[in-house]
């Protein structure tokens, strides 16, 4: 069966949309999924977007070794520079540089003829050229432009040296038929079409970025880009786990194969929605909640007989475990690093100790401890605040509420070395705790974006998952805590969003 390269820019065009920005650690994370996934293309960000963009693309390329590291670029001479100076180190480079083809785009965005536009194509393909041989050119919003002006464009960047030309969906527009049609009308047209990989990019405005990534493959591309959960811009972009897992079910109608490792899609996409302070909706395919539970008896029935008559897929070939052992306060550290390791988690000495030790604290206040449990640790360990060693921690807290008193909370945090303590009313415990945080930390003026709490698993003991996201200055810091008190979940994730506001301002300052 043909290769499909799998292109995943979860950490350039998903960590754009609004909600959804991360730190280097959680990028570096991401990265590590998708290495652990084997995706072919990790697209680690737009180096030339800001400094800690540029830092972040560099990383993921010195870290990164068993996947094509790429930055995107915009036609034009620094920004290509620039992602070369942060991918070089990569053990496989990519440069990906766009320009507008549309003559919407042209016109309004980029007030330049199509005569300019081609002629930058050109010159500017062959700019990175010299650089590295792994060279990506995308004609944004391809399918709203002319067709045979387009293939101008794909011709003059496969002269140049591109070796894959992007056909993106830019804004959701077209439909499966189109875009089999567009790609089919490119292959053919295009003198030197076999000399470079076709790529499709689909967004998803009208809920068809998959379908359109399919049709695409149908039509002769060979990449697809994507994103973990379908993150990015507006309504997102096409899903890894949607194409991988279509392929995978239905072979005799897409007859091709990915590199993708299936069985860390589960672990990749909690981790992504994790980072982000989000979770999947219930319905949501492959991944959510409700993707392998039935309710209606005669669905109950049928699964009961044969899991065949209503699940297409198998909890396990995503990696999800089914056989939910329950470990213990007599469970020792090899039993829940053995664990660990059966869910997907492979952790570090110091990250195996902190884990453990939290396994231990919930064996006090849990009778028993899930794999459900477990994950939320790890994953929470994980993507730990990246400040922490630098910021607040929290020390102790003392509460008093009730339904005709206003409600106090002390805080004490520490912060190297040192306590900082301090007592504030409020609407209630959480109010009052915030506030009292407020008064100790100083942060600068900032909203609430989103204050959440969800179970982990069933029971009135379970952990409490807190997210807390906040907005200052245009930019989201998403703070996550994990306690069976949410009181306590809820301090900790307000604490740790505050100390990567604390971060980022003091960076900027």
């Amino acid at each position: 069966m043909d290769q499909i390269v799998i292109f995943d820019t979860t950490l350039r065009d998903g960590e754009q949309s609004p909600g959804c920005s991360m730190n280097l650690k959680e990028k570096i994370e991401v990265a590590k999924c998708l290495e652990k996934m084997k995706v072919d293309v990790i697209e680690a960000g737009f180096a030339i977007s800001s400094p800690g963009d540029f830092e972040s693309v560099s990383t993921i390329a010195k870290t990164v070794r068993d996947c094509s590291v790429a930055s995107l670029a915009r036609a034009n001479v620094k920004d290509i520079d620039t992602a070369w100076e942060a991918v070089k180190m990569a053990a496989d480079p990519r440069i990906h540089l766009f320009i507008a083809t549309s003559p919407l785009h042209m016109e309004f965005k980029l007030k330049m003829t199509p005569e300019e536009v081609l002629a930058s194509v050109s010159s500017m393909t062959a700019h990175a050229k010299k650089y590295c041989s792994n060279i990506e050119f995308s004609a944004e919003d391809a399918t709203r432009s002319d067709w045979d002006f387009l293939v101008k464009i794909v011709d003059a960047a496969i002269r140049a040296g591109a070796t894959t030309v992007n056909i993106p969906d830019t804004v959701g527009y077209t439909t499966p038929a189109e875009m089999r049609e567009l790609i089919e009308y490119l292959r053919k047209n295009v003198p030197d079409s076999d000399k470079a990989i076709f790529s499709v990019h689909c967004h998803n405005d009208l809920g068809l970025a998959t379908a359109n990534s399919l049709a695409g493959v149908l039509g002769g591309a060979r990449q697809i880009e994507c994103t973990v959960n379908g993150l990015g811009e507006r309504a997102g972009n096409t899903a890894l786990e949607e194409v991988v897992m279509a392929m995978h079910t239905r072979p005799t109608v897409y007859p091709f194969s990915a590199r993708i490792d299936t069985t860390q899609i589960s672990r990749a996409s909690r981790t992504v929605y994790n980072i982000i302070g989000q979770s999947a909706p219930l319905n949501k395919p492959i991944v959510g909640r409700n993707a392998f539970a039935h309710e209606a008896g005669i669905h109950q029935h049928g699964v009961l007989a044969n899991k065949q008559t209503y699940e297409i897929l198998t909890p396990e070939s995503l990696g999800i475990q089914t056989n939910n052992i329950v470990l213990g306060k007599h469970s020792g550290k090899h039993a829940v690093e053995d664990r660990l390791r059966q869910l997907g988690y492979t952790l570090s000495k110091e990250e195996l100790v902190a884990c453990f030790e939290e396994f231990k604290v919930l064996c006090d206040k849990k009778k028993t401890v899930t794999d459900a449990d477990l994950e939320a640790i790890a994953e929470h360990r994980a993507v730990a605040d990246v400040d922490v060693q630098n910021g607040y921690k929290l020390d102790w807290f003392a509460v008093h509420t009730s339904n005709f008193t206003t409600a106090t909370c002390t805080v004490s945090l520490e912060k190297n070395g040192e306590k900082f303590e301090d007592v504030c009313l409020g609407d209630g415990p959480i109010d009052a705790a915030f506030n009292a945080i407020d008064k100790i930390v100083k942060p600068v003026e900032h909203t609430f974006d989103i204050y959440n709490i969800h179970s982990i698993s069933e029971g009135k003991d379970t952990l409490g998952d807190v997210t807390v996201k906040l907005v200052a200055g245009g930019r989201t810091y998403t703070g996550k805590g994990l306690s069976t008190d949410v009181i306590e979940a809820s301090i900790v994730a307000y604490i740790s969003a505050v100390n990567k506001l604390c971060a980022a301002t003091k960076k900027e300052v």
